[in-house]
């Protein structure tokens, strides 16, 4: 069995922006974790956490801006995929976020679940100095 986190964020910013916020690596390491992403299929990249000694290796594996980005997240525990689906309707950008491959409701999962919704958080604040 297989579980999935999601969210579902709303931002009063252009897809564009939030576009940039999960592409480029500074703008994603402001709300993230330092990282060294291009939205290019194939890509590996790292997701870095000094405080915590923590790496996430990471694929790219679907690009099509500014809709949609998927990668992989693999460590701390976990073997997962992050994909984003953006939408952008009546001045709002809805963006929507899947992690699937979860083998257990546990730490992980409920971390997961609590770390995205609080990075939201953060990712709002980027937005607004964009």
């Amino acid at each position: 069995m297989s579980l999935t986190v999601t969210q579902d964020f709303n931002f009063k910013s252009p897809i564009d922006k939030v576009w940039l916020a999960l592409t480029d690596a500074n703008t994603l390491g402001k709300w993230v974790m330092a990282n060294d992403i291009k939205p290019i299929v194939g890509h590996k990249f790292q997701f870095r956490n000094e405080q915590w000694n923590l790496i996430i290796d990471s694929e790219v594996l679907e690009v099509e801006e500014p809709y949609k980005l998927s990668y992989t997240w693999v460590g701390g525990g976990i073997n997962t995929t992050v994909t984003w689906t953006l939408k952008h309707e009546d001045g709002t950008t809805h963006l929507h976020l899947e992690q699937t491959g979860f083998e257990k409701e546990d730490q992980a999962f409920n971390g997961a679940k609590y770390g995205w919704a609080k990075m939201g958080e953060e990712l709002n604040n980027v937005l607004e100095v964009l």
